[in-house]
């Protein structure tokens, strides 16, 4: 059976590469936690020092990642900093994650 579709392997190759990449960003758990925040919407630093559970240096290392790779971008208002995702195969991944692995489940005691 003969294939209708021409694949371009260079393409292919090259989507795999930044897929590869995006999923590598997103194999710590910390970057998991406020990616997941993120998808509901911007936070500022101190909300996500209050909500994630993750101590400071940490949390400013993990943005650093965040800003790094793309992912987030932040604006400034005053004092505060608000991230949030710009990246969007990394908004599309994290709904998907956050549905089945965030997301509160039905029926459960809150």
């Amino acid at each position: 059976m003969e294939k209708d579709v021409q694949l371009d392997i260079a393409a292919m190759q090259a989507a795999a590469a930044r897929s590869a990449s995006l999923l590598k960003v997103l194999g710590n758990p910390d970057r998991l936690i406020l990616l997941c925040f993120l998808t509901q919407g911007e936070y500022c630093v101190s909300e996500l020092l209050e909500i994630s559970g993750i101590v400071q240096p940490t949390l400013s290392q993990q943005l650093a990642v965040l800003r790094e790779e793309q992912l987030v971008s932040t604006r400034r208002d005053g004092k505060q900093i608000y991230y949030s995702i710009n990246n969007t195969p990394a908004l599309a991944v994290m709904q998907v994650l956050y549905e089945q692995f965030c997301a509160p489940c039905e029926g459960a005691s809150k």
